[in-house]
């Protein structure tokens, strides 16, 4: 039977499952802001007759051959493509309502929280007889003067305060720390470890992580049991401006080669000369990444694990780059809302690509089930457990039909300033052909409509006003709002946008 909210923690926390011979490991790698259409597997013949777009002109030789060992997945979506939001709905497999992180976190929005008592699934996995470990940018802490160095201070002198210190008791389940909530000097990343011991570094981070990676799997971990080990890089999220945020053998690959050869999708905006320019350092942060991420696989098979170890590699949303708008993230766009998703279960999943259409609350209660603990996916979960449509090689009777998009905004405001609610601006759905989002004013006055057929319209460059069809999506995303217990539902917004869509 499946438990909820306060009582499942407590229940997990009571909980010893002895370990089962079979039961796999799990490894999680997800980089900051790295798109889908930067994978460069996607121009290959195995794989580019599944998308109708041109891959990035990127180097990825690592996932090049992990994608052929793997599930792809070609329609994975972040629905609210901000890191603190997507991450909160990755941990908990709830939507940013449930999850308690709705905004990107910082000393401004105490609204936006990783609810303590809500179930993660990395309290799952500890119940269950795993050794857990996070390593990397966290992200869904609201940041409190709770410095380890300086108690009673913020972990920095930052206004507002940005970065975060996360206690043992708001770590879920995770025995090995290795992390801190979010900061964006590349070359002098910062962690906290298990003890809240604070650690300087001055390399690349995800260099570092991927070393810590390693030692983990050779050292660090409890070898009598099963491991669940999430690794957050930050790059290529930005800043990517300069060799103080990429290594130069990456950048070098770059450097030379015109802008209109790297940016070849014809959506990218001239208007956006200066982000434009920094296309050499993204692609270099990616083929760095992709490097890391290489190491972090050939320790697996050093230490004979790779054939019974779930490996994911995906990110939190991605990256415009210079497409449609200069904001990177945090919109309908695919470059944006598309993310990668491979997902390597030797013997488990055959390679192939799949359509199927995920969001980021199916991932607990997919990787759960893939794991044999189908039976202790929370009810809180509101994602769709999709393992039926990986094994199966595509999407099933009772795959979703549709992906809903969020974008949320600050609320009130108190007497401090502080953020006490959030405004529910923008809502949409993804299906198989379509992109439909709406923005609203604060009065709930429809602003703006956007529509795109993703089939004939890969690029997303021509807006549909067709009403009928306009109704008709928005009438798909209906059900997708209350699985989420939405506020557009809650509140009554969903049925005054409707009134002014007839």
């Amino acid at each position: 039977m499946k438990k909820t909210g306060l009582v499942a923690a407590s229940a997990f926390c009571g909980s010893l499952v002895a370990q089962t011979a079979d039961r796999p490991n799990i490894v999680y790698v997800f980089p900051d802001q790295l798109r889908n259409h930067a994978l460069e597997f996607w121009n290959d013949d195995a794989f580019s007759t599944y998308v109708r777009f041109k891959a990035d002109p990127v180097h990825t030789p690592v996932l090049n051959r992990f994608a052929r060992e793997s599930a792809v997945l070609s329609s994975a979506h972040s629905n609210c493509p901000l890191s603190s939001p997507h991450r909160g709905m990755m941990l908990t497999g709830m939507y940013p309502d449930g999850s308690g992180v709705s905004l990107n976190c910082n000393a401004t929005r105490p609204i936006s929280n990783l609810r303590q008592d809500a179930v993660a699934i990395s309290d799952v996995f500890s119940a269950q007889g795993y050794d857990c470990a996070y390593i990397g940018k966290l992200h869904v802490d609201y940041p409190t003067p709770n410095n380890p160095q300086k108690p009673g201070t913020y972990v920095s002198d930052r206004d507002p305060e940005w970065d975060a210190y996360t206690p043992k008791e708001r770590r879920h389940g995770f025995n090995f720390w290795y992390s801190y909530g979010t900061f964006d000097e590349h070359k002098r990343p910062h962690y906290w470890d298990t003890d809240g011991n604070r650690h300087e570094i001055r390399e690349w981070s995800p260099k570092h992580e991927a070393d810590v990676a390693i030692e983990y799997l050779r050292n660090k971990r409890d070898k009598s049991k099963p491991f669940f080990m999430v690794v957050s890089m930050n790059p290529p999220h930005s800043p990517y401006y300069s060799l103080d945020d990429v290594e130069e053998r990456d950048y070098n690959r770059y450097k030379d080669v015109p802008l209109h050869e790297l940016l070849i999708r014809p959506n990218v905006k001239a208007s956006l000369a200066k982000k434009q320019s920094s296309a050499p350092y993204y692609f270099a942060s990616v083929t760095g990444v992709d490097r890391e991420f290489g190491r972090i696989l050939e320790a697996l098979k050093e230490q004979g694990l790779d054939e019974n170890t779930i490996v994911v590699f995906t990110s939190d949303h991605g990256e415009t780059m210079a497409s449609h708008l200069e904001d990177p993230k945090n919109s309908p766009y695919a470059e944006s809302f598309n993310v990668p998703f491979l997902i390597r279960y030797p013997g488990k999943l055959k390679p192939h690509v799949n359509p199927v259409l995920l969001s980021t609350p199916d991932i607990m209660p997919t990787l759960l089930s893939l794991a044999g603990l189908k039976s202790h996916i929370p009810s809180s979960v509101q994602g769709n457990d999709l393992t039926r449509a990986l094994v199966k090689g595509r999407p099933v009777k009772g795959s979703p039909k549709g992906v809903l998009y969020i974008r949320n905004v600050d609320g009130e405001k108190d007497a401090e300033g502080k953020v006490r609610s959030y405004f529910p601006v923008a809502r949409g759905v993804k299906t198989e052909r379509y992109t439909l989002a709406i923005t609203l004013t604060r009065t709930h006055a429809i602003k703006e409509i956007l529509l795109f057929d993703d089939v004939t319209d890969p690029y997303q460059m021509h807006n549909i006003t067709d009403k009928k069809l306009i109704r008709r999506l928005a009438g798909q995303m209906k059900p997708l709002l209350i699985k989420a217990d939405d506020p557009w539902i809650k509140n009554g917004i969903y049925e005054k946008v409707m009134a002014q869509l007839n």
